[in-house]
């Protein structure tokens, strides 16, 4: 974007003139609701920033759970979405390179026999993870013999852990240990079990065009300090920038 839109880019979006962006309350460490209950955080900034530089309006649309989110981007209802950029979604959205690593891990009980991520994937252990969310599909793909219980959506993980008595929780690092320090008497299995890649996801009928100048907003904003600040901004821990982005 930047000073390739000074040169005259037009972009179709599915409202003339309006970047309908979905925000997803799925995943804490990207978006939040405000005081007064309107979307906020670091998703809805780089969002409206986004569409600064694109000349558009920014419409945000609130969804509870990624898997709603990726749906509506996939269906051409929203222009863009914040996804892991996961291989189950590439049917209908497009991916640009990613920005941002987040951290994955499994919560357990102070007193559980699980001690490593190895330990967890036995016949028999259930684990509460948010459905349709990055670690959803990704522990789909990989877990071979523990079962996946998928009751709530992400931000609801621990509670529906405790309030089912499941072996372990999935989830967001950072969601996982303010949960932990609210409820007591939980702990992490160190080190994280996967580490999403975060990307911007727009719909396949946008691509490449669309893609390639969003790429190039990524590197700009990570040379130019935008994604330092908004983390920083919104007090984001538990997450890596991608510094391979920049090119």
């Amino acid at each position: 974007m930047g000073a390739a839109l000074e040169q005259g880019e037009a972009i179709d979006t599915a409202v003339p003139g309006v970047l309908s962006v979905a925000i997803n309350f799925g995943n804490p460490i990207l978006a939040c609701r405000d005081a007064q209950g309107k979307p906020a955080g670091v998703s809805v900034d780089i969002a409206r920033r986004i569409a600064s530089e694109l000349s558009l309006e920014c419409r945000l649309i609130p969804f509870e759970a990624a898997k709603d989110a990726a749906a509506a981007v996939g269906a051409g209802d929203c222009d863009l979405g914040f996804f892991a950029a996961d291989p189950a979604r590439a049917d209908k959205v497009a991916f640009t390179r990613p920005y941002l690593a987040i951290e994955g891990n499994y919560l357990v009980r102070d007193g559980s026999a699980y001690l490593c991520n190895e330990d967890v994937d036995h016949t028999g252990v259930l684990i509460g993870v948010g459905r349709g969310s990055a670690y959803d599909l990704f522990l789909t793909r990989t877990l071979r013999k523990a079962t996946l219980v998928r009751d709530c959506t992400s931000p609801e993980v621990v509670d529906t852990f405790v309030r089912l008595g499941l072996d372990v929780a999935a989830g967001v690092r950072a969601q996982l240990e303010q949960d932990a320090a609210r409820i007591g008497g939980l702990r992490l299995i160190q080190p994280h079990f996967m580490l999403i890649q975060q990307a911007l996801g727009v719909p396949k009928a946008l691509e490449p065009r669309l893609i390639n100048l969003l790429d190039q907003f990524i590197a700009r904003s990570l040379a130019d300090g935008f994604f330092t600040e908004v983390l920083t901004r919104h007090q984001v821990e538990g997450v890596d920038l991608i510094e391979d982005a920049r090119r």
